[in-house]
């Protein structure tokens, strides 16, 4: 797994764009990256060179889901891997995530070694 690669963190809540910025620094990336809402994620992601996405899913006023959905309609982002945030467990939550292309689901609190595994999981594919 390449820790030198670009990751883009989004939610808009910047607390937990620190939480999770930190959490990614234990694991020894380094190359992060953040946005505030889907549509600036979007802008970056189509402007950069990312590897990973790790954003949160209520976000306005483009939602988590909604860009997942923008990232896979896209030819040159649809196989990057996307790992969703969410303090919501719902089963349907997790169903519309997974038919909407989603890497793999953390649910809210998590930890680095939550965080560890789930990269490892869409990496392993990437």
């Amino acid at each position: 797994m390449d820790k030198n690669m670009n990751v883009l963190i989004v939610d808009d809540y910047r607390t937990m764009l620190r939480i999770i910025r930190n959490l990614l620094k234990q694991l020894d990336f380094n190359n992060v990256d953040e946005a505030t809402d889907g549509q600036e994620a979007l802008a970056k992601l189509r402007a950069g060179n990312f590897g990973l996405v790790i954003s949160d899913w209520n976000m306005a006023p483009m939602t988590g889901l909604d860009l997942l959905k923008e990232v896979r309609a896209d030819a040159r982002l649809k196989n990057m891997p996307f790992i969703m945030i969410t303090a919501e467990s719902k089963t349907e939550n997790v169903v519309a995530a997974k038919q909407a292309g989603v890497s793999n689901y953390i649910v809210k609190p998590f930890n680095a070694e939550t965080l560890k595994e789930k990269i490892e999981k869409v990496m392993v594919h990437a």
